[in-house]
Protein backbone atom coordinates (compact mmCIF):
# COMPACT_ATOMS: atom_id res chain seq x y z
CA UNK A 1 0.00 0.00 0.00
CA UNK A 2 2.83 2.36 0.91
CA UNK A 3 4.54 1.61 -2.40
CA UNK A 4 1.32 2.43 -4.26
CA UNK A 5 0.92 5.73 -2.40
CA UNK A 6 4.57 6.61 -3.03
CA UNK A 7 4.14 5.88 -6.72
CA UNK A 8 1.06 8.10 -6.89
CA UNK A 9 2.91 10.93 -5.15
CA UNK A 10 5.84 10.62 -7.54
CA UNK A 11 3.53 10.56 -10.53
CA UNK A 12 1.70 13.59 -9.25
CA UNK A 13 4.97 15.45 -8.70
CA UNK A 14 6.16 14.47 -12.15
CA UNK A 15 2.94 15.70 -13.74
CA UNK A 16 3.22 18.97 -11.83
CA UNK A 17 6.77 19.49 -13.10
CA UNK A 18 5.65 18.83 -16.67
CA UNK A 19 2.85 21.38 -16.31
CA UNK A 20 5.17 23.99 -14.87
CA UNK A 21 7.75 23.32 -17.56
CA UNK A 22 5.13 24.14 -20.19
CA UNK A 23 4.61 27.58 -18.65
CA UNK A 24 6.88 30.59 -18.65
CA UNK A 25 8.90 31.75 -15.66
CA UNK A 26 8.73 35.49 -15.05
CA UNK A 27 12.06 35.74 -13.22
CA UNK A 28 13.86 33.74 -15.89
CA UNK A 29 12.17 35.85 -18.54
CA UNK A 30 13.38 39.06 -16.88
CA UNK A 31 16.96 37.85 -17.06
CA UNK A 32 16.60 36.80 -20.69
CA UNK A 33 14.86 40.06 -21.63
CA UNK A 34 18.09 42.06 -21.39
CA UNK A 35 18.68 41.45 -25.09
CA UNK A 36 15.22 42.88 -25.89
CA UNK A 37 15.55 46.16 -23.98
CA UNK A 38 17.23 48.22 -26.70
CA UNK A 39 14.21 47.96 -29.00
CA UNK A 40 11.30 47.06 -26.74
CA UNK A 41 12.25 48.79 -23.50
CA UNK A 42 13.41 47.19 -20.25
CA UNK A 43 9.81 47.00 -19.04
CA UNK A 44 8.37 46.16 -22.44
CA UNK A 45 7.27 49.73 -23.21
CA UNK A 46 9.12 50.63 -26.39
CA UNK A 47 10.49 54.14 -26.77
CA UNK A 48 11.10 53.59 -30.48
CA UNK A 49 7.86 53.95 -32.52
CA UNK A 50 8.86 51.40 -35.16
CA UNK A 51 9.16 48.64 -32.56
CA UNK A 52 6.18 47.16 -30.69
CA UNK A 53 5.60 47.46 -26.98
CA UNK A 54 5.39 44.03 -25.36
CA UNK A 55 4.21 45.07 -21.90
CA UNK A 56 0.83 43.57 -21.10
CA UNK A 57 0.71 41.53 -24.29
CA UNK A 58 -0.47 37.96 -23.78
CA UNK A 59 2.33 35.52 -22.99
CA UNK A 60 1.10 32.98 -25.53
CA UNK A 61 0.99 35.56 -28.32
CA UNK A 62 4.55 36.72 -27.60
CA UNK A 63 5.82 33.14 -27.52
CA UNK A 64 4.04 32.37 -30.81
CA UNK A 65 5.54 35.39 -32.56
CA UNK A 66 9.03 34.45 -31.38
CA UNK A 67 8.50 30.92 -32.65
CA UNK A 68 7.21 32.27 -35.96
CA UNK A 69 10.25 34.53 -36.38
CA UNK A 70 12.53 31.53 -35.84
CA UNK A 71 10.47 29.43 -38.22
CA UNK A 72 10.79 32.17 -40.82
CA UNK A 73 14.56 31.79 -40.77
CA UNK A 74 14.65 28.01 -40.53
CA UNK A 75 12.24 27.58 -43.46
CA UNK A 76 13.77 30.22 -45.65
CA UNK A 77 10.60 32.27 -45.45
CA UNK A 78 8.25 29.46 -46.41
CA UNK A 79 6.59 29.41 -42.98
CA UNK A 80 6.38 31.66 -39.95
CA UNK A 81 7.09 35.38 -39.93
CA UNK A 82 9.99 36.89 -41.84
CA UNK A 83 12.01 39.68 -40.21
CA UNK A 84 15.79 40.07 -40.61
CA UNK A 85 16.30 41.50 -37.12
CA UNK A 86 13.95 39.31 -35.09
CA UNK A 87 14.83 36.24 -37.10
CA UNK A 88 18.42 36.52 -35.98
CA UNK A 89 17.47 37.32 -32.39
CA UNK A 90 15.36 34.18 -32.05
CA UNK A 91 17.80 31.65 -33.46
CA UNK A 92 19.39 31.03 -30.06
CA UNK A 93 16.05 30.74 -28.25
CA UNK A 94 14.40 27.43 -27.38
CA UNK A 95 10.71 26.97 -26.60
CA UNK A 96 11.19 27.51 -22.87
CA UNK A 97 13.09 30.75 -23.49
CA UNK A 98 10.16 31.98 -25.58
CA UNK A 99 7.65 31.06 -22.88
CA UNK A 100 9.78 32.75 -20.22
CA UNK A 101 10.03 35.96 -22.24
CA UNK A 102 6.29 35.87 -22.87
CA UNK A 103 5.60 35.44 -19.16
CA UNK A 104 7.85 38.34 -18.19
CA UNK A 105 6.55 40.88 -20.68
CA UNK A 106 2.91 39.92 -20.16
CA UNK A 107 3.35 40.64 -16.45
CA UNK A 108 4.54 44.20 -17.12
CA UNK A 109 2.18 47.18 -17.16
CA UNK A 110 1.58 48.87 -20.49
CA UNK A 111 1.82 52.64 -20.42
CA UNK A 112 -1.31 54.64 -21.17
CA UNK A 113 -1.78 55.77 -24.74
CA UNK A 114 -1.66 59.45 -25.65
CA UNK A 115 -2.17 61.74 -28.63
CA UNK A 116 -5.07 62.80 -30.82
CA UNK A 117 -7.65 60.21 -31.78
CA UNK A 118 -9.57 59.72 -35.05
CA UNK A 119 -13.34 59.55 -35.41
CA UNK A 120 -13.08 57.71 -38.72
CA UNK A 121 -10.71 55.22 -37.13
CA UNK A 122 -13.07 54.75 -34.21
CA UNK A 123 -15.97 54.15 -36.58
CA UNK A 124 -14.03 51.46 -38.47
CA UNK A 125 -12.74 49.90 -35.26
CA UNK A 126 -16.22 49.49 -33.77
CA UNK A 127 -18.33 49.08 -36.90
CA UNK A 128 -16.12 47.98 -39.77
CA UNK A 129 -17.69 48.26 -43.21
CA UNK A 130 -20.30 45.57 -43.87
CA UNK A 131 -20.78 46.43 -47.53
CA UNK A 132 -17.07 45.95 -48.24
CA UNK A 133 -16.69 42.94 -46.01
CA UNK A 134 -14.44 44.68 -43.49
CA UNK A 135 -14.96 43.13 -40.06
CA UNK A 136 -14.98 45.47 -37.06
CA UNK A 137 -11.71 45.30 -35.11
CA UNK A 138 -13.62 45.07 -31.85
CA UNK A 139 -14.68 41.54 -32.77
CA UNK A 140 -11.18 40.20 -32.11
CA UNK A 141 -9.30 42.94 -30.29
CA UNK A 142 -12.05 44.00 -27.82
CA UNK A 143 -13.45 47.44 -27.03
CA UNK A 144 -10.50 48.39 -24.83
CA UNK A 145 -7.93 47.08 -27.28
CA UNK A 146 -6.76 44.30 -24.95
CA UNK A 147 -7.37 41.52 -27.46
CA UNK A 148 -8.45 37.98 -26.63
CA UNK A 149 -5.49 35.96 -25.41
CA UNK A 150 -7.33 32.63 -25.35
CA UNK A 151 -8.19 33.00 -29.03
CA UNK A 152 -4.72 34.23 -29.97
CA UNK A 153 -5.75 37.81 -30.79
CA UNK A 154 -3.22 40.39 -29.57
CA UNK A 155 -3.68 43.54 -27.55
CA UNK A 156 -3.39 46.75 -29.58
CA UNK A 157 -3.71 49.36 -26.83
CA UNK A 158 -0.45 51.14 -26.15
CA UNK A 159 1.12 50.40 -29.53
CA UNK A 160 2.47 53.28 -31.59
CA UNK A 161 0.69 54.35 -34.76
CA UNK A 162 3.95 53.85 -36.66
CA UNK A 163 4.21 50.19 -35.69
CA UNK A 164 0.51 49.46 -36.22
CA UNK A 165 0.61 51.09 -39.66
CA UNK A 166 3.59 49.01 -40.74
CA UNK A 167 1.87 45.77 -39.69
CA UNK A 168 -1.40 46.56 -41.46
CA UNK A 169 0.55 47.40 -44.60
CA UNK A 170 2.49 44.16 -44.36
CA UNK A 171 -0.71 42.19 -43.96
CA UNK A 172 -2.15 44.05 -46.93
CA UNK A 173 0.77 43.29 -49.27
CA UNK A 174 1.18 39.75 -47.94
CA UNK A 175 4.72 40.19 -46.59
CA UNK A 176 3.33 39.24 -43.19
CA UNK A 177 1.16 36.15 -43.37
CA UNK A 178 1.34 34.40 -40.01
CA UNK A 179 -2.20 35.42 -39.07
CA UNK A 180 -4.78 32.76 -38.25
CA UNK A 181 -6.75 31.73 -41.35
CA UNK A 182 -5.42 34.84 -43.16
CA UNK A 183 -7.96 36.91 -41.23
CA UNK A 184 -5.84 40.06 -41.06
CA UNK A 185 -4.68 39.74 -44.65
CA UNK A 186 -8.25 39.55 -45.90
CA UNK A 187 -9.25 42.63 -43.91
CA UNK A 188 -6.14 44.73 -44.60
CA UNK A 189 -6.36 44.01 -48.33
CA UNK A 190 -9.62 45.98 -48.41
CA UNK A 191 -8.34 48.99 -46.50
CA UNK A 192 -7.29 52.17 -48.29
CA UNK A 193 -4.28 54.19 -47.15
CA UNK A 194 -6.46 56.86 -45.52
CA UNK A 195 -8.42 54.19 -43.62
CA UNK A 196 -5.25 52.57 -42.33
CA UNK A 197 -3.99 55.97 -41.19
CA UNK A 198 -7.25 56.67 -39.38
CA UNK A 199 -7.41 53.22 -37.80
CA UNK A 200 -3.89 53.28 -36.39
CA UNK A 201 -4.40 56.81 -35.11
CA UNK A 202 -7.41 55.62 -33.13
CA UNK A 203 -5.90 52.32 -32.01
CA UNK A 204 -2.75 54.02 -30.75
CA UNK A 205 -4.83 56.19 -28.40
CA UNK A 206 -7.06 53.50 -26.89
CA UNK A 207 -6.91 53.68 -23.11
Amino acid sequence: MKKILLSLVLLGTSALNITNAAEGNIDAGKTKSAMCAACHGADGNSLVPMYPSLAGQSASYIAKQLADFKSGVMSGGKTGRVDPVMGGMTMALNEQDMRDLGAYFSAQTAKAASGETSELGKKLYFGGDVERGITACIACHSADGQGMSQAGFPALAGQSATYLKSQLEKFRDGSRNNDKNAMMQNIAFKLEDAEIAALVQYMSTIK
